[in-house]
């Protein structure tokens, strides 16, 4: 049995502080680059944030309150991990290939139940509000 270490990355993030500086520059390199690139980033973030801005000062309880918000943001959640599942899909290959698209399609398919997920939890809460 060998006890060597394993191997480290040279990309991964040092301890502590300094590992969560990194982490934070990283994030927010991110959110750049879906902003800049991701057209359905873009379109989905031009919804949400009016919607929080709309859920913020509904006449709900706290409670609902943050399953609003935490819809929408389940939303941005999935679509970067879609976009990052599609990046490393491309960065294998630009060529068609079945697996490639079963990877793209279930990262589609996930956002689509996240976005019925969160009409599904703003129709349970606001359209009482709006019909009572």
């Amino acid at each position: 049995m060998s006890t060597s270490p394993t191997p480290r990355s040279e990309f991964k993030s040092k301890n502590g502080i300094t590992r969560l500086r990194g982490a934070y520059r990283y994030s927010i390199e991110g959110l750049k680059f879906a902003w800049t690139n991701e057209h359905a980033f873009r379109q989905e973030l031009l919804i949400v944030v009016p919607a929080v801005c709309i859920a913020i000062v509904l006449p709900v309880s706290t409670v609902e309150r943050v399953m609003l918000i935490s819809a929408l943001a389940g939303v941005l959640i999935v679509e970067l991990l879609n976009s990052a599942i599609e990046a490393v899909v491309d960065r294998i290959s630009l060529e068609w290939h079945h697996g490639s698209k079963n990877a793209k399609d279930l990262g589609s398919a996930a956002v689509l139940v996240t976005i019925v997920v969160a009409v599904l939890v703003w129709g349970v809460i606001v359209l009482p509000l709006i019909f009572a």
